[in-house]
């Protein structure tokens, strides 16, 4: 009986050795990445709250520690196996952090964080430890803000897009116009789609709500993604008809509380009826059940 209680309890005394390990290693690890991206970390948290656009960043970190807290039991059950290919990631981390910040480029710096904890993973827990935590470490680029060039670029071209649309439904409402590039001039006054107003703000927030969405109501794979890029146009038919809205009030109502109050307000309206849209949409997937394989 002394034996089998001692072959019960020694287990039980390793695994707590080894935790104890794992949690002073862990918390090593987590001071010198703090200390290493301590003024990344800060600016990215000023940004989240001084930019409208990227306001959804808090909520990202929080869902990817949700989504390695649900993979517990699994990584639990998987086999620890550290892959010395671990370092060169953690390496190539490191020289885009060099890059970023002697380039004074905030987005390498910021994306070098992710590739550093990947690295961290591959190195300390193995190939299948990376492979489960792999959706938790993608989600974190939701969360930076993308570089300003890139940023240019899509602003435009959704300046025009919703200008186009606008100024196309305009006239159904007896609402004669006529368009210049971004520019949009009514009888009343002119009307310019600014790059505030070229909803990229309402896309980059919907599109990341669209994966949140996605995950916690749909098991189907491609039913996720198909949510992710239906968020896209719903965000963009979204924003012309915010836009279509203030060019009836300019023109029916009142020219300062249209480019005021109204437009204002009518942003977080327009946002709601974009998340009723994309549940519509997901209604709509749901009336044709996903086909399921025979094994």
């Amino acid at each position: 009986m002394a034996q089998s209680a001692l072959t019960q309890t020694a287990p039980t005394g390793n695994w707590r050795a080894h935790y104890a390990h794992f949690a002073w290693g862990s918390a090593v690890i987590c001071l010198l990445i703090a200390a290493v991206y301590y003024h990344v970390l800060v600016k990215l948290v000023i940004d989240w709250w001084q930019i409208p656009d990227f306001s959804h960043g808090f909520l990202v970190p929080l869902f990817s520690v949700y989504l390695v807290w649900e993979k517990r039991e699994a990584l639990r059950s998987t086999v620890i196996a550290p892959c010395w290919g671990g370092l060169a990631v953690i390496a190539l981390g490191l020289l885009v952090l060099l890059l970023g910040v002697y380039g004074s480029e905030l987005f390498l710096s910021r994306v070098s964080l992710v590739i550093l904890l990947a690295g961290l993973v591959l190195c300390f827990g193995g190939r299948q430890f990376l492979k489960e935590l792999r959706f938790a470490l993608l989600v974190l680029l939701l969360a930076i803000p993308i570089p300003s060039i890139v940023f240019n670029k899509i602003t435009f071209p959704l300046q025009i897009m919703a200008s186009k649309l606008a100024s196309g439904l305009l006239p159904l409402f007896g609402v004669p116009v006529l368009r210049e590039g971004n520019v949009i001039e009514l009888p009343m006054m002119k009307l310019e789609v600014a790059e505030a107003c070229s909803g990229i703000r309402s896309l980059m927030s919907l599109f990341t709500l669209a994966v949140f969405y996605g995950y916690f109501l749909e098991k189907s794979a491609w039913r996720r993604g198909a949510l992710v890029l239906a968020s896209i146009p719903i965000a963009i038919a979204a924003n012309a008809v915010r836009i279509l809205g203030t060019g009836l009030c300019v023109q029916y109502w009142d020219p300062d509380k249209a480019l005021g109050f109204f437009h204002e307000f009518s942003g977080w309206v327009i946002f709601l009826v974009s998340l009723a849209c994309l549940y519509a949409v997901h209604c709509v997937m749901s009336l044709f059940p996903a086909k399921r394989r025979q094994i």
